[in-house]
């Protein structure tokens, strides 16, 4: 297990692993919804994390292994994501169910998947053939993307839309074929951190729960930082090193 798992994690795939559960409890609407709850029992954030380690045993060249933990995801979870997909942090399935997500798709991080929806190809192209799906989206139940097309930060695709042209950024699309329909707006109050949302200071005292997220918030910064600088060790860039250190 040591060398199958967690030998082929990167620090990068904590960091999102961290992500995707603070992403499986807060988004999760269910009234009891709990980090521990997730992990322990949420289908969709357990083929998540079986994506991460294919992806990495994908990699680093242990194809028929990652092709095994697929089709294992797949029989047990009812969600086909291909090893070589690109999944960001911060990644929200609801559950796992009937999720299809194709080999050359890429998807950015604090993205919402419902049940049902699929990032697949047309059957014309060859090669890079899966749709790029930026950060901050949400895939309604049932909605599909198809082809080799660009889905804009921020879009909202609605339940059942079959999406064949490119999205543009904040923008709400629904039909067969998806249509804007309208965009979302921005508002100052929806970028507030953790410490706006509770009201907590720096400087004034606070119960167990409030000094937890405040040593969480500082544990993510560090791990984020650590995971830059391993990602410029492993590509050899000693600018890219330093810039990591000074952040």
């Amino acid at each position: 297990i040591q060398a199958l798992v967690l030998d082929q994690l990167l620090l990068q795939d904590d960091r999102n692993v961290h992500l995707d559960v603070i992403a499986s409890a807060n988004r999760n609407p269910s009234s009891d919804a709990t980090a521990l709850s997730v992990v322990l029992f949420h289908q969709g954030l357990h083929a998540l994390a079986c994506y991460r380690v294919a992806h990495r045993l994908w990699q680093a060249g242990r194809t028929g292994m990652a092709y095994y933990m697929q089709s294992t995801v797949s029989s047990r979870y009812s969600a086909d994501i291909h090893p070589a997909a690109e999944i960001g942090g911060g990644t929200y399935l609801n559950i796992g169910g009937g999720i299809v997500i194709g080999e050359t798709a890429r998807v950015g991080d604090d993205v919402t998947i419902l049940q049902g929806c699929t990032l697949g190809g047309t059957g014309k192209e060859a090669g890079d053939r899966h749709p790029k799906v930026e950060s901050g989206v949400i895939l309604h139940c049932g909605a599909t993307i198809l082809g080799n097309l660009r889905v804009g930060t921020g879009a909202v695709v609605t339940a059942k839309s079959i999406v064949t042209k490119e999205v543009p950024d904040l923008a709400r699309v629904s039909g067969v074929p998806a249509k804007v329909k309208s965009y979302r707006e921005l508002k100052e109050e929806g970028f507030k951190d953790d410490a706006g949302q509770y009201g907590e200071d720096e400087n004034e005292e606070c119960d167990l729960d409030c000094r937890f997220r405040k040593s969480y918030r500082i544990h993510l910064v560090e791990l984020e930082s650590l995971a830059k600088m391993e990602s410029c060790l492993n590509t050899g860039n000693t600018d890219c090193i330093k810039i990591a250190m000074d952040d």
